[in-house]
């Protein structure tokens, strides 16, 4: 897809080697009617691209939104997106799977904090599914009880039924079922499973 409108050919490039007219340097004007005739709308909308999934992935939608934002013309901004697609740029399976493992690994969420997440960013329910197909069961709960004994001394001075709520509320905002968080923090406090006490610590400010 060639970047230039009017058949002229210019001595610029943009990365990764494709010819391109001259790239406007800052944000796309709010009035498009004010660029210059030597500016090349296209190109300016492929800058913005490259620059949003320069160091991260971004699903589609994202950046869709972000051309919107930015007042480029759909009939610009969806053929550049079908082609960044096309090449690899934009590849939103492939951004559901490395956010649900980022994610769950980092920060111990759920499929339901996961899939909300990904559907928030525009993912398809297709590739939101598939991705936490891949997410192990076990992991999964393994990563409830890890959280669980990370909180746990800062519960250690409550009484039984408010440690657990704190803890089951802790791994529901995680999205943990009500189900699982509280046999999961049932199984951990029974076991005694703790670090040592911290006076200063409280889990509804640390979790």
């Amino acid at each position: 897809m060639s970047a230039h409108t009017d058949g002229r050919s210019s001595g610029s490039s943009l990365p990764g080697g494709q010819a391109g007219g001259p790239v406007l340097s800052g944000p796309w004007p709010d009035d498009p009617s004010t660029l210059s005739p030597q500016a090349d709308p296209e190109a300016l909308a492929r800058k913005i691209l490259l620059d949003q999934l320069t160091g991260q992935a971004r699903s589609r939608a994202e950046l869709a939104r972000k051309l919107a934002g930015k007042g480029v013309p759909d009939e610009i901004a969806q053929p550049l997106l079908k082609r960044f697609e096309e090449v690899g740029l934009i590849d939103d399976p492939a951004f559901a799977r490395a956010w649900v493992q980022s994610r769950h690994s980092g920060k111990g969420l759920a499929r339901r904090a996961l899939a909300q997440e990904l559907k928030a960013k525009g993912v398809c329910d297709d590739a939101v599914r598939d991705a936490l197909d891949e997410l192990d069961p076990e992991d999964e709960i393994e990563s409830a009880r890890k959280l669980v004994r990370r909180k746990m001394r800062f519960v250690q001075r409550l009484d039984p039924m408010t440690a657990t709520r704190r803890l089951s509320a802790m791994l529901a905002r995680k999205g943990y079922s009500s189900g699982a968080a509280f046999r999961i923090v049932r199984e951990e406090l029974e076991a005694g499973v703790h670090s040592p006490v911290d006076d200063t610590g409280d889990v509804a400010e640390s979790c």
